[in-house]
């Protein structure tokens, strides 16, 4: 994640002590797809989610027995996302297990099921995050999502995730067709007093694998980009956010060093990148599928590190044997040519990824690409 915010504007974030403190000590943050099942038909689903069950899916007491490992694992947070987490009829039990671990349990959601009494759960199962996916505006949401007044649905899940006293958060993913609804998810924000925004790129998984006339090219990434952190500074001058990120690109914290005007400014953004470390996919990040299978991050389901059921997280993990962790963990001599030319490349550590079953090094490529022109990176 790169911090908007943060990094432009100076403002602080909540979870600042999980991406710049160098020396920490905590596991992976885990992704848990915990249901196949979701009551949407997304267009740009990367998980691949259907209205179906998975036979393979964790029953309660592997899922419980799943949440005990991360603890053991020393992971700071647990995302229960899906599918649509609020469709798995246990996850209000596997909330409060996490509770007395404890772990600290964020959602993240298509909100269209979180009614007052599911919101109140939430809250008291200590919740500490609800991320509601939005596409754009009324219409382009309810079209990328396949279902009439979802978009309505999900705005009300915010509210009464407010009214419960959660904190609550907008998620979109950029696509060619809604990169300029932009501004209007800063407005949409604003007017339902929501403080925090994540800015998704797109990735080449799930259902998205074929949508090639979904993905911007360079130049409109960088507008995309360009808008965010203009629309960031905007509202954090006019204090209507606490904080604005981007995801899943990390050419975005080089390109945000060069729009900074300011030498101090600069220096003190490119600090704390150097102090995140880039792309901590396989080491910082892990997913961990509905059927049990491990993954270096959520959009890897593609590759399976190893299976739960079998061995616990730890044991898949920490595998000095794995051949994908073990180049997603020496990127330094295991990266895309490009990167391993680049100036900034110690504070981005490169997009590189497979997208196939097979980890064959010529399988390997930027995804999502880098947007940086030669002249920007040093060549």
């Amino acid at each position: 994640m790169i911090n908007i915010s943060k990094l432009y504007c100076g403002l602080a974030g909540e979870s600042d002590h999980l991406r710049y403190e160098q020396q920490n000590s905590f596991g992976p943050v885990v992704a848990f797809n915990c249901t196949s099942r979701c009551n949407l038909n997304c267009l740009h689903c990367y998980s691949n989610s259907t209205s179906s069950l998975s036979r393979d899916e964790l029953t309660t007491t592997e899922a419980k027995r799943l949440l005990h490992q991360l603890a053991e694992a020393n992971c700071p947070v647990v995302l229960f996302t899906g599918g649509e987490p609020l469709l798995r009829d246990d996850l209000f039990d596997l909330l409060a297990e996490a509770k007395q671990l404890p772990l600290r349990t964020v959602i993240s959601s298509n909100g269209t099921l979180i009614d007052s009494a599911a919101a109140k759960k939430l809250a008291g199962r200590s919740v500490s995050y609800v991320g509601i996916s939005i596409d754009g505006d009324k219409s382009l949401h309810d079209k990328f999502r396949q279902s009439p007044g979802c978009f309505k649905a999900a705005l009300a899940g915010v509210e009464n995730c407010q009214k419960a006293g959660l904190k609550t958060g907008l998620r979109f993913t950029i696509t060619k067709q809604n990169a300029d609804k932009i501004p209007a998810v800063f407005d949409i924000a604003a007017e339902a007093g929501i403080r925090r925004i994540c800015f998704y790129h797109l990735v080449k998984a799930g259902r998205a694998k074929n949508l090639n006339t979904y993905i911007l090219t360079p130049q409109q990434t960088r507008n995309a980009v360009d808008t965010i952190i203009e629309k960031t500074k905007e509202f954090v001058q006019k204090k209507l956010v606490d904080e604005v990120l981007t995801v899943g690109n990390h050419a975005d914290g080089p390109y945000l060093l060069i729009r900074v005007t300011s030498d101090e400014q600069r220096a003190t953004a490119k600090q704390l990148l150097l102090a995140n470390g880039g792309n901590k996919t396989g080491e910082k990040i892990a997913s961990v599928g509905w059927d049990g299978s491990v993954h270096p991050d959520q959009f890897w389901r593609n590759y399976s590190l190893g299976n739960v059921k079998n061995k616990t997280f730890k044991e898949i993990w920490d595998n000095p044997d794995e051949p994908v962790l073990n180049k997603l963990r020496n990127k330094s001599t295991f990266a895309d040519k490009r990167c391993l030319r680049c100036k900034w490349f110690n504070l981005c550590k490169g997009n590189f990824r497979f997208l196939g079953s097979d980890p064959s090094e010529k399988n390997w490529l930027l995804e999502p690409p880098c947007y940086l022109t030669d002249a920007e990176i040093g060549l």
